[in-house]
Parts: structure tokens; sequence; C-alpha cells
């Protein structure tokens, strides 16, 4: 399967407007099982031959040309090869450049995505390419975008990890809604607020958070993380009640689990 998909991403960059393919997802990283998804990441900058890539992927397979699939995933298609997901995700070269220098003087943004709960934040974009692999690369330009991102911005440490806050807000704005028994409107902050730690958290050491799933379970691990982090969330989020009193109790222990969580970080 890996010679596969390394002979599939020479075919990519071989597309007008496509830069280079880098491997990505768990595969990339060691961390994947044997039914993960291979993601490809093709990285294009200016006019995209859509039309070439729909030729290479195939008469079945629907491809999503840039703002196709939204403001930050914008585009791609999904693949299956001999019985395997292959998942191909556009991303803009310049704009993941500038998403860079952002991070690099400590700046973020965090937008909305489908298929992204919590929102898309803007870091995803550098943490990518510098836990990706390079399959495809007759520039050298991912390469060399790789080893600057392998060195974390200290900024963007500090900006994250300072940014941490809105966790106690939400938690204020969660009680809001106890009297009325909203666990919509309650669930929703306390998944933010609990969002806005990990993010926090992976700052705190360096790591590069790319999206919400599997991310508990990694900040959970993480030194500085308090007692039981990752056990306390599961049990708020997992059951925060539906009566204001079983609200109620649910967002008290939230507030003391971001209270604790604010003091680590900031020590």
């Amino acid at each position: 399967m890996r010679a596969i998909i390394e002979r599939m991403a020479d075919q990519l960059v071989e597309v007008p407007g496509v830069v280079g393919v880098l491997l990505g997802g768990s595969r990339a990283r060691g961390e994947h099982r044997p039914e993960s998804d291979w993601d490809l990441g093709v990285y294009y900058r200016g006019a995209l031959d859509v039309d070439a890539l729909r030729v290479l992927a195939g008469p079945t397979v629907e491809v999503a040309g840039p703002g196709g699939w939204g403001p930050w995933v914008n585009g791609g298609a999904w693949l299956r090869v001999d019985g395997v997901a292959v998942d191909w995700i556009l991303r803009d070269l310049d704009r993941v450049e500038r998403v860079w220098a952002d991070c690099s003087e400590g700046r973020y943004e965090v937008g909305i995505q489908p298929g992204h709960p919590l929102g898309f934040w803007s870091p995803c974009y550098a943490g990518e390419v510098a836990l990706g692999q390079v399959l495809a690369d007759p520039a050298g330009e991912l390469a060399e975008l790789r080893w600057r991102t392998a060195a974390y911005p200290e900024p963007l440490r500090e900006a994250l990890t300072a940014g941490a806050w809105e966790a106690e807000f939400l938690v204020g704005a969660a009680a809001k809604g106890v009297a009325g028994a909203d666990t919509l409107y309650v669930s929703l902050c306390l998944s933010r607020a609990v969002g806005v730690l990990v993010q926090a958290l992976f700052a705190r050491h360096r790591r590069w958070c790319l999206n919400e799933k599997g991310a508990l379970a990694v900040a959970e691990r993480l030194p500085g993380a308090p007692m039981g982090f990752g056990a306390r969330v599961r049990g708020l989020l997992g059951t925060p009640g539906e009566t204001a009193e079983s609200l109620e109790a649910t967002v008290a222990r939230a507030r003391v689990l971001v209270e604790e969580t604010l003091i680590s970080l900031r020590s």
C-alpha cells in the first residue's frame, strides 16, 4: 500500500498547480491502526487544474475543488484503493505560509469548518507540515517549510496558553443555562471550554494539536494536566444532566477543573 501511495503522490505533482504532496494523519505519526485512512495533503498554488485531478481520481470519485468543502479544509476527494480509504485534502500553500507567519508572531484564528465541531484552529496548517512526511516535492518547498516548522514558535505557545482564559468565561456562561435546564447550551459551553484547555495544554508542551479527534487522550497524559483530567472531562461531557439541579452540579465540577488547569498553565 505504501508503494501505491507513493506512486499516487508522484502522479499528483504532475497536475498543474500542485506543488507537493504530504502524508499526514496517524500514518505519518506512526500512530495508525490497520484500518486507518491514508491522508494525503495536496499542496497547490494559484490556479489548480481540478479537471486533471478528476481524471486521476477516476469517474466514480467526486473531487471538490477549492472552496468546495468549506473555508479551511477547502476541498479534496475520498477514494478507495484496494478497499482502503485514501483521502486527498487540498491545501493552498500560500495560505499555509501566511498562517505560519502568523503563528511565528503569536497570532491564530479559529474558524467555522464542517467536520470540526470545536472550530478549525489555524495552527493546524503548520502542525500538519511539521508532523507530516513529504512524499513528492519537486522544488523542495514542502521540505523547506517542514524544516522551519520543526521548532514550535514561542509566541504561539504564549498566545494559546494565555487564551485559556476563555474556558473560565465559558463556564460562567454555562451557568446561565442552568436555571432553564438548557442542556444543549450548557454542553456546548463546556465542550468548548475543554477544547480551549486542551489546546493550551498542547501548546504549553510545544505540541501541535491538529484537531479535536483523539486530543483529550493525549492532553490527559501531558505533565501539568490536573489529576484525573481525562476522566473528569468524560464525566462532565458524558452525562451533563437533564435537570437544573444536575446541570448545576456539572457546572460546579467544571469550574473546579478549569480553575485547576489554569493554575497549572500559569505556574
